[in-house]
């Protein structure tokens, strides 16, 4: 098994594990005992570096599993969209994968179907159904 591979099914079993309300109420709790120890502590320095070294480090190692486990969605849901065109007949099967084109490109392709939606908004103002294929025209 590879590294990518072993750090991918570890950033899911912890994305999963830390997502859990038990997980969430730990993490209260360790707040609420912190915060309980001020007096204990007289509020000093090292009492709230005790915090704030610890929120930080945690902070810094869940921005990379949450970024991996978004990266794993997001793909997902791209397949699943690609595969949407991919199967309905009619649909243009250019829009596969666009999430891989330069920006220019994606504008232009904005800029067309923001004229379609625009002609369909008028359309259904004027009575009309907007539920066509405006290539069939």
């Amino acid at each position: 098994m590879n590294l990518c591979n072993l750090y991918s099914r570890f950033a899911k079993a912890a994305a999963h594990f830390c997502g859990r309300p038990s997980v969430f109420v730990f993490a209260v709790g360790v707040i609420v005992v912190w915060v309980a120890t001020g007096p204990l502590f007289h509020f000093s320095d090292t009492w709230q570096l005790v915090i704030n070294t610890g929120t930080t480090i945690i902070t810094f190692l869940m921005v990379f599993l949450i970024q991996n486990t978004q990266n794993r969605d997001t793909q997902a849901i791209q397949l699943k969209l690609d595969e949407l065109i991919r199967s309905t007949k009619g649909a243009h099967n250019a829009l596969l994968d666009l999430e891989e084109l330069e920006i220019g490109t994606l504008d232009k392709f904005r800029t067309k179907y923001e004229a379609l939606a625009r002609k369909a908004r008028e359309e259904l103002e004027a009575g009309k159904l907007d539920t066509d294929t405006p290539e069939a025209e």
